[in-house]
Parts: structure tokens; sequence; C-alpha cells
């Protein structure tokens, strides 16, 4: 496949990816969740890179709004770089990569090991290094994704964890409610297939995502996906920080979109809109809100109803087609960005 036809095939395979994930990961999930509250974790720490980084942003509002953890990002350049691993005692340390490959996760994971935390690696291939250094491994079962931009990896690494914080909590009604992620995904998708990118944007060389809560991690996500698809200079902000500072920049025609399915995350969208208009920017939205849709130059329509804990999902969704109908309005190919290849290794 050709001219973004990959990017858009595996995109389109989430669905299918997500709940063929929530049948057969969840008999591990629980496993490793009953084995953790044997010993149960006082933080988790979390080593990644890329796409799995923004992942690993969803996990610190899910694991500490779910579980009560607090999670850290690890900064793999003191395990590699400085030779100065931090002492992890009583940590959850997990690895995310879709490719297991990257050698400074790999590194955080073996230094954690052999200060005696438990470990669990977060992969799409269970042969990967990073599979073999974990004490644990729980798959994507992705299969292959030949695009560059991550698509349904990434979701799927967002299932996992769910799934993790869910079976850890062991809570029923969790579980209930993530059963309708694979349905939701196709909604959103069937619900955002005609997108004028070019009307509503033209060809933007620089436009701001913004997001608060759970959708903090989307609007990394969504920021990246333009990036690497469009080359545009898209850079994520939460709705609080754009007003310390980085709200200078708005100006006559800057593009904003705003990431805000309705939820308690949500109370500072009427503000950010308002800020938008005063200061001539074009609004752009992912959302369930009409009203908020209403507005917008550019609106992608999320699923009503969903819980908040699970809403990245849509929301993401929402956001790779959007990446992959700007670089096609630009003349870009998302299936091979310049520049990049599917495996990054990082020391």
């Amino acid at each position: 496949m050709t001219g973004g036809q990959q990017y858009l095939a595996e995109l389109r395979e989430q669905p299918e990816v997500l709940a063929r994930l929530l049948r057969r990961g969840r008999p591990e999930v629980e496993a490793i969740a009953e084995r953790l509250r044997g010993h149960p974790p006082t933080h988790v720490v979390i080593a990644a890179r890329g796409s799995s980084d923004n992942a690993a942003r969803y996990a610190q509002y899910l694991f500490g709004a779910g579980n009560q953890l607090t999670v850290a990002l690890a900064a793999p350049s003191l395990f590699t770089l400085y030779g100065a691993a931090p002492r992890m005692d009583s940590a959850l340390v997990l690895g995310i990569s879709q490719s297991g490959q990257t050698p400074d996760v790999v590194a955080v994971i073996d230094a954690a090991r052999a200060q005696g935390c438990t470990t669990l690696a977060i992969t799409n291939d269970v042969s990967s290094p990073l599979a073999q250094a974990a004490g644990h491994c729980l798959p994507l079962r992705a299969g292959e994704e030949a695009a560059v931009a991550a698509t349904k990896t990434f979701t799927a690494e967002l299932l996992v964890l769910a799934m993790l914080s869910a079976a850890l909590a062991d809570d029923a009604a969790r579980w209930q409610e993530l059963a309708a992620v694979p349905e939701l995904a196709q909604r959103t998708i069937d619900s955002n297939t005609e997108l004028d990118a070019v009307t509503a944007l033209g060809h933007p060389s620089r436009l701001v995502v913004l997001a608060r809560g759970f959708n903090y991690a989307s609007a990394f996500e969504i920021a990246l996906k333009i990036k690497e698809t469009s080359y545009v200079l898209a850079e994520p902000y939460s709705f609080a920080d754009l007003l310390h500072g980085p709200v200078a920049m708005l100006e006559e025609g800057f593009p904003v979109l705003v990431v805000a399915p309705r939820g308690r995350s949500s109370g500072d969208v009427p503000r950010v809109v308002e800020t938008v208009a005063r200061r001539g920017a074009r609004l752009l939205a992912i959302s369930d809100d009409d009203a908020l849709l209403a507005q917008a130059e550019l609106g992608l329509r999320l699923p009503a109803g969903v819980p908040e804990w699970l809403s990245p999902f849509p929301a993401v969704i929402a956001g790779q087609l959007l990446a992959g109908a700007l670089a096609a309005a630009l003349g870009h190919d998302p299936d091979h960005p310049r520049g990049l290849t599917k495996v990054t290794l990082t020391r």
C-alpha cells in the first residue's frame, strides 16, 4: 500500500485489535494483578519513548485516579549516559515500547530487576530485548504495524494499562466499561470519515493541541501524529499551562485544536474558547459537546456518554484521522514520514 493507505488501514484495524486484546489478554492481566496484590507496589515508574511515553502520561492519571498510585516517568539518560540509576524501592517498574527494541528503556528495566523491583514489559514483540529483560510481559497482540506512524499499537498500549488498572482494583464495573472500548473506536471512525482539513486549516506551519486530565496524554499523542505525518509544528499543552505563558503565541488565524470530551476536565473549555475567539485564532475541536463543535471551524465528533477514564481512546483515534487527513491535504505520505524509521534505537 502507498500514499497513506497503510496508515489508514491500520488505523481502521483498531476496533478488531482492541477486541482481541480484551478477549485474549484479560487472563494474563488478571494473573499479574493477583501477584502484585500479594506484594503491592507503593508507586509506579515507567520507562518509555515516543508514543509510548504518551501512553505513560495516560497511566499517570489512570493509576492515580483508579488505584491511588503515584506514577513517575523514568529519565532513561540517568541509567545510560550518567550511570546513576535512582533507587526504585517498592515500585512497579514498567517498560513500554511497541517494538521492545529501545536500549535505554531496557536499561531501566535491567536496573530495576537488579534492585529487586517487580518489572513488567508492555510490547508488541514478546521475543524483544525488553520482553526478555522484564520479569513479566503483557503483549499488545496488535499484529504487524508497517506504517511508521503508530496507530493501533498506541491504543493497544492504552488498553493494556487500563486493563491492568481495573484488575489491580478488582473492579467488575470498570471491566464492564472496558468491554465497550472496541465499539467506541468503531463509532469514532465511522463518524469522522470525511474531513476537509485544508478548508479548516489551510496550510499551517504551526498549531497547538489542548486538553486536560486523562486527555492530557491525548494532546501529546495527537500533536506527535501531526508532527510526524504533516511536518507541522504542533505543540501540546494542558488548558492550565496554556494560560501560564504560551497563550501569548495566539494571534489572528493561529489554529488551536481543543480535545475536550465532556467530563471533569472540560470545565476550562469556555474560558479557552473565549480566549481563542478574542485573539482571532482558529478553533478546531475533538469533542462530544454539540455547543463546542458548533463553534469550531472543524469538529470531530466523539461518542457521547463515554466514562472519562476511557475517553482517550476515541479522542486519540479522532486525532489520528485528523493527522492522516491533514497529511493527505498537504501531499505527504504518513506511511513513510521523511527521516523516520519504524524502530528508533536511543541509548
